[in-house]
């Protein structure tokens, strides 16, 4: 039964007396898996390769601390004060620029929604467009946050497999069709194609403009979101999703390229997609920080933030360069992991029968951390698998976290072997049995 307004709050649970006063959308909202990790992981005799936190010690802090106080010293009085809800009009000019780069050439400043990060740009998105009992797609695995966000708005969420060229057109094709036909359309197709998390896969050129065509004439939104887009190791930026559609709405983030403690990341969306959001962002929040906003566009104009971009990149390449020379020393056979080409993330998989989630304090014993693979997925899929970032740690430490595992699933294969042998079998999704994918 639902409770009544009158109703008292229960004094008898210790805990939360105001349990049975929740909303019904409060009980979809659950922990993330990743976060819940943070303070076990965050011990300095623990290698973490679980949470995807940027290395900002690459920043040059003096020159920003100088920017920062120069900042409040000459526009203190309007950088400390309240803002528009939509965004700072010369931040989010140059957010069109920035955009460019992954071929955005006709974005308008004015369809740019500044946002707490893009973790707030996707709440608003879901605000706006789902009711509960809406139908959201995403690929499997997903961003665990983006399946938080979705259950809070009491969304149902179906997966579309990924390979190692991203999500797999035949499959959405199929399942966009399947939702139809059962008298629920989804409403959403949410996507990470560039450097996805937790898979580390990019969707391929062939496919971009694919998985475009279906979900427009299945009159499916797509939701690209793209942090990760600007840290590639090779070649140029892929060419975003939104490039090729004004339709699309495209999510960004400074907390990758520049701070995540900033807070700042924006949406790009159709006007009237765009007049909604802003909206729903002065409902949430009134404005976005003035000050955080005024950093980053001061910072985009007055540093060489393309130079810094490389610096980043070639830092993280080192790192994945290290995770995965120590997937190849120290990994048993029958394990499988992906090569990405940009982003934070490679995704692992076990042999058959090991459960990363339950292994998980055997190696938090063993002072080394990951993500279970349960927390990407909205139907307990995964635990065969797990996510690495090797985005924080210096590469000794990945190495040495990387031969810590090892060690664990060696002894984790043992104890099933002793049981009895562990069947070998094909992995599908965006990795394969033994060394990595070429």
């Amino acid at each position: 039964m639902q409770p009544q307004p009158d109703d008292p709050p229960d004094h008898s649970h210790p805990r939360d007396p105001w349990r049975t006063h929740y909303a019904q959308r409060a009980q979809g909202m659950l922990a993330s898996e990743v976060r819940a990790l943070f303070a076990v992981a965050s011990r300095p005799e623990i290698v973490s390769l679980a949470g995807g936190m940027p290395n900002i010690a690459a920043l040059p802090l003096d020159d920003m601390a100088a920017l920062m106080s120069d900042l409040v010293a000459r526009r203190g009085t309007v950088a400390l004060q309240y803002g528009a809800a939509q965004g700072d009009a010369g931040l989010r000019e140059s957010i069109c620029a920035v955009m460019a780069r992954e071929g955005i050439a006709d974005a308008r400043a004015d369809d740019v929604v500044v946002t707490a990060g893009s973790q707030q740009a996707l709440d608003l998105v879901t605000r706006v467009f789902i009711d509960p009992g809406d139908t959201v797609v995403t690929e499997a695995p997903t961003y665990v946050t983006a399946l938080n966000t979705f259950a809070a708005f009491q969304a149902r969420v179906e997966h579309v497999p990924l390979d190692r060229e991203g999500v797999i057109p035949e499959a959405l094709a199929a399942v966009l069709a399947r939702l139809r036909s059962e008298g629920r359309p989804p409403k959403l197709f949410y996507t990470v194609p560039t450097f996805q998390n937790p898979a580390g896969v990019t969707l391929s050129p062939a496919r971009r403009q694919q998985v475009i065509d279906i979900c427009r004439r299945a009159g499916v939104l797509v939701l690209e979101d793209n942090p990760y887009g600007l840290l590639h190791f090779d070649g140029e930026p892929m060419r975003a999703l939104r490039a090729d559609d004004p339709d699309v709405v495209y999510l960004g983030s400074f907390s990758k390229t520049l701070a995540p403690g900033l807070r700042v990341g924006w949406a790009l969306a159709p006007t009237a997609v765009k007049d909604k959001l802003v909206l729903a962002a002065e409902s949430a929040v009134l404005s976005p920080s003035p000050l955080a906003q005024m950093t980053v566009e001061t910072y985009l104009r007055t540093q060489p933030w393309e130079d810094q971009l490389k610096v980043f990149r070639e830092m993280y390449r080192e790192r994945r360069d290290a995770l995965l020379d120590a997937l190849h020393q120290y990994m048993s056979p029958g394990i499988g992991w992906n090569t990405p080409g940009g982003g934070f993330f490679v995704w692992v998989t076990l042999p058959a029968g090991l459960d990363a989630q339950a292994m998980l304090p055997r190696a938090i014993g063993t002072r080394v951390a990951y993500v279970p693979g349960t927390g990407f997925y909205a139907d307990s899929n995964g635990r065969h698998e797990m996510r690495l970032s090797y985005c924080y740690p210096t590469p000794d430490r990945i190495r040495e976290g990387v031969r810590r595992l090892a060690e664990v699933i060696r002894e984790e294969i043992t104890l099933h072997e002793a049981f009895g042998p562990i069947p070998r079998r094909t992995v599908r999704g965006p990795q394969a049995p033994g060394p990595e994918l070429p």
